[in-house]
């Protein structure tokens, strides 16, 4: 069986920074009419966005999708809270987790999988302070290990 092509669309940057990543689900999104043409386009963004197991359904708040030019009236609110589609099993598995102490749930990144729009989801535990400064002081290591190596290769 052949695999769909992924075309990333929109990626949460600071949710690796700011959490442990856990565990990932992949989640499918509830949207209408102009909503995926505008996604096609790229104009997407999960910066500020937050997701919430509310009566059994898993929902994104925040999610930003620009409204398509030309789609005058069809146009939806662009920060309306859209549902994730999970099995639900993963739905149950998760809410065990978050009722652990620091858990939650943040959007990693929004793909097309073929023709399908997909979140994928992570399950996180809060970073402290100084879990950050060992981050940064690492890839700063990182990033002078390879200049170093980059240089000595170059002569």
């Amino acid at each position: 069986m052949s695999q769909a092509p992924i075309k990333l669309i929109a990626n949460n940057k600071k949710a690796r920074h700011d959490y442990f990543i856990e565990d990932t689900y992949e989640a499918g999104v509830v949207l209408h009419g102009t909503e995926v043409k505008s996604l096609r386009m790229g104009k997407c963004s999960i910066k500020e966005s937050f997701i919430r197991i509310e009566k059994g359904e898993v929902i994104i708040y925040g999610m930003h999708i620009s409204p398509y030019e030309k789609g005058n009236i069809f146009n939806k609110d662009p920060m309306r809270p859209k549902k994730l589609m999970l099995h639900r099993h993963e739905i149950n598995k998760i809410e065990g987790k978050l009722g652990e102490q620091g858990m939650t749930l943040v959007p990693l990144q929004v793909y097309f999988k073929g023709s399908l729009v997909k979140v994928e989801v992570g399950l996180a535990k809060g970073k402290k302070l100084y879990d950050k400064r060992a981050d940064i002081a690492k890839k700063d290591q990182q990033r002078e290990a390879a200049k170093d190596f980059k240089i000595r290769n170059l002569r």
